[in-house]
């Protein structure tokens, strides 16, 4: 498993940088001029626009620009903001804690809510239960995430007034675990909600064509109680295929954040995603599609080991 892991990261250096050369051709081809985006309307006609770009490096040919912010990653420089005037790593790390906390969150939430779900769903097949926990995947995967926040803070925060709409926390002096859960709670249920009734999906799926198998059947002529035959024999193998899906859930919960930490003005990445976008800030652009490009490799490596640790026939040579 060791060798397989370590051929996998060595495989994934060449992908990363097919990813990454095609992400900077797409913006530095985009029309516009970033510089314009930071500079005072009124008093562009008094600055020296070619200083700026020389300032910034906007000056060279874009092959060049991109070879020097490779080299740059290579060191771990991720470059200087346009806009903030700091290191993009820097600001990476000050929002990263915050996004891997909402994503965690939302992961533990999901799976907690579809794995049973999905199962009762294939048991109790054609069931009230059944019919309820289908509706409402439903109508997770229909609804955009965006509008589904903006109705949970028109509920919980401005009629009821039990949740708070925006931030991460309201005590900055010291750590308030209460605090945090409070703001925590409606984005998480935001991203875990869509994720969720994919997954219940997939799981009821999965666990109806386990249990039609031989050797459930088997399972139940012994004599064995359903709870065993479900939870220990059923339950094992249908996961292989939701483990197949994890190896995209990180990448997808976080571009789901994108939008939800821009509704509910959560610190994290995803907010930092989209400023930047607007600004047309590249080395923050770059920063984050180059730790969004990761996550997907990572997520599939993760996914490949709990393979094999679900079924232990799956070996890696």
């Amino acid at each position: 498993m060791f060798k397989y892991i370590v051929k996998r990261i060595l495989q994934a250096i060449p992908l990363l940088f097919i990813i990454t050369l095609i992400t900077f051709l797409i913006i530095n081809l985009a029309p516009g001029e970033p510089i314009y985006m930071f500079i005072d309307p009124e008093s562009a006609k008094h600055v020296n626009i070619e200083v700026i770009k020389h300032k910034y490096g906007l000056d060279q040919p874009i092959h060049i620009r991109y070879f020097v912010w490779l080299k740059g990653i290579l060191k771990f420089d991720f470059g200087i903001s346009f806009l903030e005037k700091r290191p993009v790593l820097q600001m990476i790390n000050q929002r990263l804690f915050a996004t891997i906390s909402l994503m965690l969150v939302s992961v533990i939430i999901s799976f907690l809510i579809a794995i049973p779900a999905g199962i009762v769903s294939a048991v109790k097949r054609n069931s009230v239960g059944d019919y309820l926990f289908s509706t409402l995947s439903f109508i997770g995967v229909s609804i955009p995430s965006f509008w589904f926040g903006l109705m949970l803070i028109l509920l919980f925060s401005l009629k009821l007034g039990w949740l708070p709409s925006s931030g991460m926390r309201e005590n900055f002096d010291q750590f308030d675990f209460v605090d945090r859960l409070k703001h925590i709670i409606l984005p998480a249920c935001v991203l875990a909600f869509g994720t969720m009734a994919s997954k219940m999906r997939y799981m009821r799926s999965s666990m109806l064509e386990v249990i039609r198998q031989d050797y459930i059947r088997t399972a139940r002529s012994k004599g064995l109680s359903e709870r065993i035959v479900i939870w220990k024999h059923a339950f094992r193998n249908a996961l292989l295929p939701i483990i197949t899906l994890l190896g995209m859930l990180l990448p997808g919960i976080f571009g789901g954040a994108v939008a939800v930490e821009t509704v509910f003005g959560w610190p994290g990445m995803g907010r930092m995603i989209v400023q930047s976008t607007f600004s047309r800030d590249y080395p923050v652009i770059m920063g984050t599609e180059l730790f969004s490009s990761i996550l997907v490799i990572i997520g599939s490596l993760i996914a490949d080991v709990l393979y094999a640790v679900a079924d232990p026939r799956i070996k890696y040579n």
